[in-house]
């Protein structure tokens, strides 16, 4: 563990949030703790960028957003400061993939959220936790430059089964599971790790004076490049086993609780 944290990274959907997608009184609490102590704080998600701006008020947030789990990076007034888009020449065959493991397939384009079918499961979730919906189109690939993330939405087994596919077969993208039931592909190094080496340069810290907290196979990435990684009670058994420490669950203030307990120490 650090001597001192100087910076929090967090994630949203599992850690910050509850599960239905609420700040709470303690944790808005706690992010004012952590300005007061003079410890940074920023978030990063596999949501769009723009599914985290209702966050920005609220959390106060001076710090570079990281979105489509390191995908894009903006600041709070949405300037975007890098993106990291999947090479066009990839985009066919990742899509191709994830319909062999009967996935259903989102494509993300900048603000631009494809699918083809706009009542197909988890669309009105995502539509409530980020704000804005869909564009039905016949095909999600039918333009492939300007793609920063494609989504295989389905069966965990099938989600687990087209990650190692996807790994072994395309090296030129990432893909890591955000939910059991999503596997999110970025471009090659387009990770919550990419975000962490970014605020470090950014805001001037050592990355082992980062810590960072969250609950997914996509936070790994994060764990593996910060001082002290901090695992959701309601986190995986592999996040769990990678962390340093666990708080306790999203649903009972396990991201306040890990503040308290582990970064300010009160």
């Amino acid at each position: 563990m650090s001597s001192r944290v100087t910076l929090l990274l967090s994630d949203v959907d599992g850690t910050l949030v509850t599960s239905d997608k609420r700040l709470t009184p303690r944790t808005l609490r706690a992010v004012a703790q952590l300005r007061e102590a003079g410890v940074h704080f920023a978030i990063t998600s596999g949501r769009a960028t723009l599914a985290m701006r209702h966050l920005v008020g609220p959390l106060g947030l001076t710090t570079p957003l990281g979105g489509f789990n390191g995908g894009q990076i903006v600041t709070p007034d949405w300037t975007v400061l890098q993106t990291r888009s999947i090479e066009a020449s990839l985009v066919h065959g990742v899509v191709e993939r994830l319909d062999a493991h009967h996935l259903d397939v989102w494509v993300y384009r900048h603000d631009d959220w494809l699918v083809r079918d706009g009542h197909a499961p988890y669309i009105d979730h995502e539509t409530l936790a980020g704000g804005y919906g869909p564009r039905v189109v016949a095909r999600v690939d039918a333009q492939t430059d300007g793609v920063i993330k494609i989504v295989g939405v389905g069966d965990a087994a099938a989600v687990d089964a087209a990650r190692e596919q996807l790994t072994g077969e395309i090296p030129g993208v990432s893909a890591s599971s955000s939910q059991p039931y999503y596997l999110d592909v970025t471009a090659r190094g387009a990770t919550k790790g990419h975000v962490v080496d970014y605020l470090a340069t950014h805001v001037g810290v050592r990355r082992l004076d980062i810590a960072v907290i969250g609950d997914m196979h996509n936070d790994l990435s994060m764990f593996a490049r910060a001082g002290l990684a901090i695992a959701m009670g309601n986190g995986s058994p592999d996040v769990r086993r990678a962390a340093a420490v666990v708080t306790r669950t999203n649903d009972d203030d396990g991201f306040a609780y890990a503040v308290e307990r582990f970064i300010l120490r009160v």
